[in-house]
C-alpha cells in the first residue's frame, strides 16, 4: 500500500474510529486500527466486537493494500505532526507501516490484516430514516436512564419502536424510566421493535455533526445487527437480545397532585440539596405546599445529613390538587432536569411510595418516571 493524505484528515478519521477501539480485551488485535484502500479513498476501521466504526477520507492512492497497526500509537503520532501531507507506505515482509511528514519519519510494526476481525456488513433489512436533530435529542433524553451494569443486559439497551411514521425510544435501569417520541422522515415499510445498546447510540450521537440533516439506519431481518450511516462514516452494532420490560405499566395513569415550576429554579435547588445529600444515599425530600390567601403555591426541596448539616430551598409553583411529599435520589432528579430545555416542568405525584412523573410543559413527546425513596418524614 502506498498513498498520501492530509494530516488533519487522517487525524480526524482516527479520532472517529478510535471510539470503537477495544481497551481491555483478550484479543489484542482489536486494539488496532485497520487501514486499507477502498475505491480511491483511504478506509479506517476499528471494532471492539460489540460495535464497529468505519470511515473514509480522501487520499492519493498509488498502490492498493491494507495493514493493521496499534490505534493509540498511530493516533498519538499523527496528532503530533504538522498540518501537512503525510505519505504512508506499508510492506508485507515484514509487516510495517512507514509514515513521512515534513521532517518526521516513523515506522510502526503492524499485523496481517487477515487476522483482523471482519467488519459486519448489513445489506438488507428494515430501513429507518430520521431527522438528525430528532435522533440526537432522543438519545440525549433517554440514554442516561439505561443501566450501566450487565446484571440485566436487556436494561443496558434502548428499546426502539417503529410504528408507521413514528419512533419511540425507551430506556430504564429499574429505578427510572425515560420515554421519547418523535417522527420519522419517511414512514417505515413495516412496524418493528428492537433493542440497541445505549453505548452504541451514544456513539452515534457523537458522530452526528451539525451539517447532518438525516440519518439512515438499517436493522437486519434477524434483528441481530444495526447499521448507521452518518456522512462518510458507518457504525455497526450488535443488538441486545431479550424481552424489554412492559414500560407502559410503569407510567402512572393518573395523579393526585401536579405542580408546575420553573425548570432552572428547580434544577438549581436540586443541585444545592444534592450537596448535603451525598452522605445519606443521595436522598432529596420534596414537599408541595399550597399557597395561602391567594398566594402562589411553593415547593420545598430539602436534604439533611446528621454529620454534615441540612439544606432547604423553596421555589414558587402552580399547584393542582392537594399538598404532597415525596423523596427522590438527587442524581436521578438532577440528570433529567439537566437535559430538559429551559421553560417549565411539571411534577406529578400520588403517594410518597408511588413513582413521580416529570413532563416538560408544552411538549407531549417526553415523559420521565422516577421511583421514590422511602424516608421517615
Amino acid at each position: 500500500m502506498k498513498l498520501a493524505c492530509l494530516q488533519e484528515n487522517l487525524s480526524g478519521g482516527l479520532s472517529v474510529v478510535g471510539r470503537a477501539v477495544a481497551t481491555r480485551t483478550t484479543l489484542p488485535i482489536t486494539q488496532n486500527v485497520l487501514i486499507s484502500t477502498d475505491e480511491g479513498r483511504l478506509k479506517l476501521a476499528s471494532t471492539n466486537l460489540e460495535i464497529a466504526i468505519s470511515t473514509w477520507i480522501g487520499a492519493q492512492i498509488e498502490e492498493e493494500g491494507s495493514i493493521t497497526v496499534p490505534a493509540r500509537l498511530l493516533t498519538e503520532f499523527v496528532n503530533s505532526l504538522p498540518a501537512e501531507r503525510i505519505d504512508l507506505n506499508s510492506t508485507d515482509q515484514p509487516t510495517i507501516l512507514a509514515l513521512q511528514c515534513a521532517r518526521f519519519d516513523a515506522k510502526i510494526n503492524g499485523s496481517d490484516p487477515e487476522d483482523f476481525p471482519p467488519i459486519p456488513k448489513v445489506d438488507s433489512g428494515v430501513v429507518v430514516k430520521v431527522d438528525a436533530t430528532v435522533l440526537r435529542d432522543a438519545i440525549s433524553h433517554v440514554a442516561f436512564a439505561a443501566a450501566t451494569e450487565d446484571s440485566r443486559p436487556v436494561l443496558t439497551g434502548i428499546k426502539v419502536e417503529i410504528s408507521a411514521d413514528e419512533v419511540t425510544f425507551v430506556a430504564t435501569d429499574g429505578f427510572r424510566l425515560a420515554v421519547y417520541k418523535g417522527n420519522l422522515s419517511e414512514a417505515a415499510a413495516e412496524d418493528s421493535s428492537f433493542i440497541i445498546p445505549a453505548k452504541a447510540l451514544q456513539e452515534v450521537s457523537r458522530l452526528i455533526g451539525p451539517q447532518e440533516k438525516q440519518i439512515e439506519f438499517t436493522v437486519t431481518p434477524s434483528q441481530s445487527q444495526a447499521l448507521f450511516r452518518i456522512g462518510g462514516t458507518e457504525l455497526v452494532t450488535q443488538l441486545v437480545q431479550g424481552t424489554f420490560p412492559n414500560y407502559s405499566q410503569i407510567i402512572p395513569p393518573s395523579y393526585d397532585t401536579r405542580v408546575t415550576v420553573n425548570l432552572g429554579e428547580f434544577h438549581r435547588a436540586t443541585r444545592a440539596a444534592s450537596i448535603f445529600a451525598r452522605d445519606v444515599s443521595g436522598i432529596v425530600r420534596i414537599q408541595v405546599l399550597e399557597g395561602e390567601d391567594q398566594a402562589p403555591g411553593r415547593v420545598s426541596i430539602q436534604s439533611r445529613a446528621e454529620e454534615v448539616g441540612e439544606n432547604l430551598g423553596e421555589i414558587e409553583a402552580k399547584v393542582e390538587g392537594g399538598e404532597s411529599k415525596i423523596a427522590f435520589n438527587s442524581q436521578y432528579l438532577s440528570e433529567v432536569l439537566g437535559i430538559l430545555e429551559q421553560g417549565e416542568v411539571a411534577l406529578e405525584t400520588t403517594t410518597p411510595s408511588s413513582p413521580g412523573v416529570l413532563r416538560p410543559v408544552g411538549k407531549e413527546n417526553y415523559i420521565h418516571v422516577i421511583m421514590p425513596m422511602f424516608v421517615q418524614w
